[in-house]
């Protein structure tokens, strides 16, 4: 029997490390009472560790990865939009579309 303890530890290790910024944000946010916004971080959060549990792929053996790997990075590229929302957008650090030529 494959135990695959080496794809459990990857899986875990990799999108819990890529989202813990996100649950650092939303605990500073609360602390500097940006409620709606510390919300929204804690919802991302619980919607990452959600996704990152029911859509491991030792639960779906059959699934190809890719297919499994939408949902977190979707949360993930939620999360970004999140975070510069937050910090007042693009135009608060000085980048604008132009940037993108």
């Amino acid at each position: 029997m494959n135990d695959r303890t080496g794809e459990r530890i990857g899986w875990m290790a990799g999108w819990i490390g890529g989202f813990i910024w996100v649950a650092i944000l939303f605990v500073v946010f609360i602390y500097q009472k940006k409620f709606v916004a510390g919300l929204c971080g804690l919802l991302l959060t619980v919607a990452s560790i959600i996704a990152i549990f029911s859509l491991a792929p030792w639960r779906h053996p059959s699934t190809p990865y890719w297919k499994l790997m939408l949902t977190p990075y979707g949360i993930f590229f939620v999360s970004i939009a999140w975070a510069i929302w937050t910090f007042g957008g693009l135009e608060s650090v000085g980048v604008n579309w132009w940037n993108l030529l």
